[in-house]
């Protein structure tokens, strides 16, 4: 393929350079004159392990070249890849001017080029940018065609680390491509076809998401190592062994374990050791805002549902599952106790169904917690999911099974709230579903 890469910094020669690497005829656009003539010499404008050698061999080999003219690498090119910088602005949103004039640049060099033989050409956003932004800024500016091209966009974002952006560029976690146009997806699936890995299409708005998602939690990781290292280090404690240990647990803690978007967590350890811990951080005078994030976090879950049931309007509620986690009649620090508890304060007409919890089998704490919190529970359990359904305007799903998706399909709520995302599609297609967080 023939590929326009606008932008050579970091991202943008490590992804020129290893295009052409691969095969590929790549120019790179830079309004930098020092780092297009650095490129025509054989030589990286930016210092990474392993850079200068791909950079002199694709140079050398004739499949990459680097100009300050936006008509020249548009010219006969089946894709240009969009890798500009997209700073902060001064309150944190995102400046897309650079996205926008290089969006203006390509327009008008079709407009004065000659299109690819396909007549097709993929403007692909490798930058990160906000969700939304491939359908509100990059496509419209195609909106009205220009004769002769037709234009796909799509994000196709990267996933480089400063240090090892050479290996990573040819050794990705995933190659993710977002788009609504079938032959931009297929010309990013083309353009890394050399890479041993599936290029998965997706809608446009996860992929510009992911990239955040990632950063967030590499940068959530950092915070969490340094701050519990802070808590610690008052009681004498080495906190590199603790993580090291720590990191060797890929059951739950280096897993896909709880990184599941749903509802706020509970049970009988989590909300308790997170308090013990906080308590040992004051008690040391130590600040730990990651950690009481956490709390406040978990907190806000529950409030949203609260203020989504109320902004109904309706009052008849019914809640699929009252133990903190599915399979289990464990009701210590529920979420949905404290969920049922809220909605009954608030003189909801409150129904329960779960399919273990009964609470003539409910001993020791787990009875206690039931007998302060939810006094009134065997008032508003039901013995089935259809008897809980039964008139419910609202339903609030934290169990799944057959007999509950069933129920559900039959009764068609007007509003169905997941709150555990493990809901068969038939009632994800329910008129009334809504997830907790999404």
């Amino acid at each position: 393929m023939k590929v326009a890469v606008f932008g050579l910094g970091y991202v943008g020669t490590v992804t020129a350079a290893g295009l052409a690497h691969s095969g590929h005829t790549v120019v790179g656009v830079d309004v930098d004159a020092t780092k297009v003539a650095a490129i025509n010499a054989g030589e990286s404008p930016v210092v990474e392990p392993g850079i200068a050698e791909l950079m002199e061999s694709a140079v050398q080999a004739g499949r990459l070249h680097a100009t300050s003219s936006a008509v020249e690498a548009v010219e006969h090119a089946d894709l240009s890849l969009i890798c500009v910088g997209t700073p902060s602005g001064s309150l944190g949103s995102t400046d897309l001017s650079y996205v926008e004039k290089v969006l203006a640049e390509i327009r008008h060099a079709m407009s004065v080029v000659a299109p690819p033989a396909s007549g097709f050409h993929a403007v692909v956003v490798r930058s990160t940018v906000p969700p939304g932004t491939v359908d509100t800024v990059v496509a419209p500016a195609f909106a009205e065609a220009v004769p002769g091209w037709e234009v796909g966009a799509a994000m196709c974002p990267e996933f480089l680390r400063e240090g090892v952006s050479v290996k990573d560029f040819f050794a990705p976690p995933f190659v993710v491509v977002g788009t609504a146009d079938e032959r931009a997806a297929a010309a990013v699936a083309e353009l890394f076809s050399f890479l041993d890995i599936e290029t998965r299409h997706v809608a446009t708005t996860t992929a510009e998401s992911l990239k955040y998602a990632c950063n967030a939690f590499h940068a959530t990781k950092v915070s969490f190592a340094n701050e519990l290292s802070r808590v610690f280090r008052g009681f004498g404690v080495d906190s590199r062994e603790v993580m090291e240990i720590f990191c060797e647990d890929t059951k739950l803690n280096i897993a896909p374990t709880y990184l599941r978007p749903g509802f706020a967590y509970g049970g009988s350890c989590l909300p308790k050791d997170l308090r013990a811990l906080l308590q040992m951080a004051r008690a040391n005078g130590v600040d730990a805002p990651l950690l009481d994030g956490t709390v406040l976090t978990n907190e806000l879950i529950i409030r949203d549902v609260v203020e989504r049931v109320i902004a109904t309007g309706l009052r008849h509620v019914a809640l699929l599952g009252l133990s903190f986690k599915a399979d289990t009649d464990d009701l210590r620090e529920s979420p949905n106790v404290e969920l049922a508890e809220r909605l009954v304060g608030k003189g909801f007409d409150v129904r329960v169904y779960d399919p273990i919890v009964n609470p003539d089998r409910l001993v020791g704490a787990n009875r206690r917690h039931v007998e302060t919190r939810l006094p009134h529970l065997n008032r508003l359990l039901a013995c089935t999911p259809e008897a809980a359904l039964e008139g419910a305007e609202v339903v609030l799903v934290s169990a799944s099974g057959e007999g509950i998706t069933d129920a559900l399909r039959a009764a068609a709520p007007a509003h169905v709230i997941d709150l555990c995302g493990r809901l068969d599609h038939e009632v994800e297609e329910l008129p009334g579903y809504s997830g907790v967080g999404w």
